[in-house]
């Protein structure tokens, strides 16, 4: 059996079984190897003075990793500019947060052209390679004109943005060109497949053509496409609830609130998860229902991330200031309606959070799939469910119509949806709860992995590449 080698920015092949929901699809991605006896390629995360070209090699929890050490220069401009700066909020639909730095794309195209060079010498004539999120965009065209002819895939993480923003990107049609050097290219969602498409085939600077079956052609190639909305590795996650910490977290969390009703979030700190919309829309809730006050708090989970951006650093003191506001406009001496955390926590931690928790509040602007979401509702005692309030941006409400969906822009919407939430009857959050845990069970992250993989082996010619041939 052909190997399959995992391409990311940052290998992640989990060390600790606990971790969270990164570390839920590293080990769904480290059982995919080493049912293919494969490897995971990427950056180790360290810096180096100057770059050596050679990768490390290491074992990690049965998986073989090859590890690159990067250049600050590239660190800085690659993954903090173009990756961090550029590409996140432009494919979120943030484009007043974009920064169109030309070093920023000179050092993508650098370090992408680099992690090639150190993982062609590794690729063996049967291998399929599979290249994770918008950090390794250009990877195949970069592998191509080594004169790599393997199977190549291509899974975006993250939404695709709208045509009209993603042309005030400078070079966007080198960037989308460089894509047409995958077999297959898998999005979360139609929308943000269908966003692909409508690029290709409205962009006049492309002048690509829809082929049948969801295939592309432009730039004098074709590429298939497709949805493979990812899951959450349910047996590993009920697993981690009903372990002893898991059970222990649950009962120390439904101690805590015995008298009153937990709310829970849980996201990285990122403009992109709707957090200040979500408190606006807390204290909305809390200035309309004076009755509830007191009866209801919110645990709000944040862990720090990409703290050296100047973006992240602002949203941050902009969520001190809005959770302490609330909570000094509304308190009590024995209750606090906003607990507000940055710190992680284990998956079985999380798991015993979510379970004591009455609503999950999954409220981002927009966002790829949001798997905390389907954590949220694997959680729960299917005797008394709690309620998931789902953004209607989420990639996961394209699945998950039963949770209730609501526009996080409107505070006023959000208000409504908690006080449903917290006084819907049983019956109701039995029959939601049923319906949202058939489909986190059909959606499984080792049917997306599967699915994923079994396609592009199923691509029986790929594309004629230019360059040397070193696979059939």
């Amino acid at each position: 059996m052909s190997r399959l080698i995992v391409v990311s920015n940052r290998v992640s092949a989990p060390k600790d079984p606990s971790a969270g929901s990164a570390g839920g699809l590293a080990m769904a991605l480290s059982a995919a190897l080493k049912t293919y006896d494969g490897l995971w390629f990427g950056w180790s995360g360290e810096t180096v003075e100057t770059f050596t070209g050679e990768a490390k090699i290491e074992d990690r929890a049965g998986v073989t990793v090859a590890l690159v050490d990067l250049e600050a220069q590239d660190v800085d401009e690659y993954y903090n500019g173009y990756a961090n700066k550029t590409l996140w909020p432009l494919f979120h639909h943030r484009v007043d947060l974009t920064a169109y730095e030309r070093t920023y794309g000179e050092g993508y195209e650098r370090t992408n052209a680099r992690f090639a060079e150190v993982l062609a010498p590794l690729i063996q004539p049967d291998d399929i390679i599979w290249v994770h999120d918008y950090h390794m965009i250009p990877m195949a065209r970069d592998l191509r004109r080594l004169g790599i002819r393997n199977r190549i895939g291509f899974f975006l993480h993250t939404p695709w943005p709208a045509r009209q923003l993603l042309v005030t990107l400078p070079h966007h049609r080198r960037l989308v060109e460089s894509m047409f050097d995958y077999d297959l290219i898998g999005f979360h969602t139609r929308e943000w497949l269908d966003l692909f498409r409508d690029y290709v085939a409205s962009e006049p600077s492309v002048d690509g053509k829809l082929l049948p079956n969801d295939a592309l052609e432009a730039f004098g190639k074709t590429v298939q496409t497709g949805v493979f909305p990812i899951g959450i590795d349910v047996e590993g996650f009920l697993e981690a609830r009903n372990s002893a910490f898991g059970r222990r977290t649950y009962d120390r969390m439904a101690a805590s609130s015995a008298f009153r009703s937990m709310m829970v979030g849980v996201d990285r700190l990122d403009y992109s998860k709707g957090l200040e919309e979500r408190l606006l829309g807390y204290e909305q809730f809390l200035h309309d229902n004076a009755d509830m006050r007191g009866q209801v708090f919110l645990l709000q989970v944040t862990p720090i991330s990409r703290d050296d951006v100047d973006t992240y650093q602002d949203i941050r003191g902009r969520l001190d200031s809005l959770a302490g506001r609330v909570n000094g406009e509304y308190a009590d001496m024995d209750w606090q309606p906003i607990r507000y955390i940055n710190r992680t926590y284990r998956r079985d931690q999380l798991a015993g959070i979510y379970r004591a928790a009455r609503v999950g509040l999954v409220t981002p602007l927009r966002d790829g799939m949001n798997l905390v979401a389907k954590e949220y509702v694997a959680a729960q005692n299917p005797d008394d469910p709690g309620v998931l309030v789902l953004s209607r941006f989420a990639g996961a409400a394209e699945q998950m119509g039963e949770a209730l969906l609501v526009n996080p822009f409107s505070r006023e919407e959000v208000a409504d949806a908690i006080k449903r939430a917290l006084t819907m009857p049983l019956e109701e959050r039995k029959r939601k709860y049923q319906a949202l845990m058939q489909v986190v069970r059909d959606t499984d992250v080792s049917v997306w992995r599967d699915d994923f993989v079994s396609t592009l082996r199923a691509i029986e010619n790929p594309s004629d590449r230019d360059g040397d041939i070193r696979a059939a």
